[in-house]
């Protein structure tokens, strides 16, 4: 079932069982798809006066809590532990995310990444210089990111990371449309950040389109951001964009912010419009038959076939390299614990 099929409907969050926008606090919201990506019943609703994106039932903390420990990985990637590709794919990603954000980091900065996976950005960033570490929800993953990759990850929640200034640079990859309130976490994040700190944000981005309109939404995805929303959500947070580092038209959304003062009025009134101005742009059928899109599916597929031959033999590598920053780092540490 297509969601966009559902039509439109318009409501009133109201009582104590209606949840505000988490964005602008608005509470006029219209349906905008009845079903997730497989077709299992989820409503997801756009706020009328901003344009984010969310369920229309918010899940409790609690549910997102056990979800995100025991289910989320091997429903989401099928895994319980991360395969080779998983592990290429993420160390390629945290290389290039370092080389994003390296221009405007110092030696000395301390990184912390939320939601870290297999934690193969935090060994990037490790192995670059910097003090990093990770939390990372799920058992199986922080295990792999701790005994293969030999990276400072624990196994925790943003909410556990005390709430002072501690860090210089939060990475959140694909994480800011997990969390049940995003605004909620970003002003934690705030919070652990010294003055000047960055956040560094990457999501998928509704306004391009990085799946066919019945593909969009699923369970884990409590948000979906478009450049306004997201970039709205960072001011009402404290929060300024340095940096976006692709156009509005890429299926992610990638964002350097700095911490700044909260502007809780800075809400772009055009926001409604243009998301639902991204949601209606392709249908099932227009979707697919784009010239780009076949382009994109081609290369995708040819990346799938690289992998297959390629990713133990590069896994092994970064393994090795990872060996042999912990062996050299013992003595080290046996020094200064002398």
């Amino acid at each position: 079932m297509d969601p966009m099929a559902a039509g439109p409907r318009l409501y009133v969050g109201e009582g104590e069982g209606g949840t505000p926008c988490d964005l602008c606090d608005g509470r006029d919201f219209q349906s905008i798809g009845k079903c997730d990506r497989r077709g299992r019943p989820l409503e997801t609703v756009v706020c009328t006066h901003c344009g984010l994106v969310s369920h229309g039932h918010i899940p409790t903390e609690a549910e997102l809590a056990a979800f995100y420990a025991n289910d989320y990985r091997r429903a989401y990637h099928g895994e319980a532990t991360p395969s080779h590709r998983r592990v290429m794919r993420a160390w390629r990603m945290g290389e290039r995310i370092h080389r994003q954000v390296a221009p405007f980091l110092q030696p000395a900065d301390r990184v912390l990444e939320v939601g870290c996976g297999a934690g193969c950005t935090v060994k990037v960033f490790e192995l670059a210089g910097h003090d990093a570490s990770g939390i990372e929800p799920n058992a199986g993953f922080r295990a792999y990111a701790a005994d293969r990759l030999h990276g400072r990850v624990d196994q925790a929640f943003l909410y556990d990371v005390p709430r002072y200034p501690q860090y210089d640079v939060v990475l959140l990859v694909h994480v800011i449309e997990h969390f049940r309130s995003a605004r909620q976490a970003l002003e934690h994040i705030y919070a652990t950040l010294r003055p000047g700190g960055r956040l560094y944000v990457e999501c998928p981005n509704l306004a391009a389109p990085f799946a066919r309109p019945s593909r969009l939404f699923h369970f884990a995805h409590v948000f979906n951001f478009t450049p306004t929303t997201l970039a709205g959500m960072a001011r009402r947070c404290g929060f300024e964009v340095v940096r976006q580092f692709n156009a509005d038209s890429y299926p992610n959304l990638q964002m350097l912010l700095v911490k700044a003062s909260p502007q809780p009025d800075a809400i772009d009134a055009a926001g409604y419009a243009a998301t639902m101005q991204a949601l209606h742009r392709y249908n099932a059928l227009t979707y697919n038959l784009r010239l780009s899109y076949a382009a994109m599916r081609l290369g995708t597929l040819a990346g799938y076939v690289r992998e297959f031959f390629t990713a133990r033999q590069y896994v092994e590598r970064c393994l090795a390299r990872c060996d042999e920053a912990a062996r050299q780092e013992r003595p080290r540490a046996l020094r200064i614990a002398a």
